[in-house]
């Protein structure tokens, strides 16, 4: 058991058999009242987002997670494959337990959590590049704000994109939102 004023963002814990990880923390105190820890944790089975109150004297059951860095190799209709880089084991991993799984590229690495033996959840980074297949033609016009188009990147995900990239260039998108952030 671990006290909720030592939670921070990433650290993995288990309430009523489901297990979170903390996407971010608050620890309030109001004037009269007892301080309260307020936590957004992810669902890892599910992949939901929910808010949770805690008494800043509550504790909560530590969940010990190992995490890996692995190489993306190829995914099928309902697995997909990973590599340890240091001994070359493959890990075959269910697109179920995947949530975003659309960004996996080949031959990129991402951080892997396990619970025991059994893989929990896949890290992506925050930002990836990815090159754009197709995307409408570039028509300017009077406008006082940006303007964006419609693309397709490599990976099939759809997303708005500014005039100035064409089919071909390579865009680096915000993974939490799927959003276009940069030229790459």
């Amino acid at each position: 058991m671990i006290p909720v004023t030592s939670l921070r963002s990433g650290i993995t814990f288990r309430e009523d058999g489901d297990i979170f990880v903390i996407v971010s923390y608050s620890h309030l105190h109001l004037r009269k009242t007892s301080a309260v820890v307020k936590v957004k944790a992810r669902n890892i089975r599910n992949g939901s987002l929910v808010e949770k109150s805690f008494g800043s004297n509550a504790k909560v059951n530590d969940v010990h997670v190992e995490k890996k860095d692995l190489q993306f190799l190829y995914k099928d209709a309902d697995s997909a494959y990973f590599m340890n880089p240091t001994t070359f084991d493959q890990i075959t991993i269910p697109l179920s337990v995947i949530l975003d799984y659309q960004y996996l590229k080949e031959g990129a690495s991402f951080t892997i959590s396990f619970l025991g033996e059994d893989p929990i959840a896949v890290a992506f980074p925050p930002k990836m590049d990815f090159k754009v297949t197709e995307t409408g033609p570039s028509v300017r016009g009077n406008s006082a704000t940006n303007v964006f188009k419609d693309a397709t990147l490599e990976n099939g995900l759809k997303t708005k994109i500014p005039l100035f990239v064409d089919a071909g260039d390579i865009i680096r998108v915000d993974t939490r939102t799927g959003e276009y952030s940069e030229k790459a």
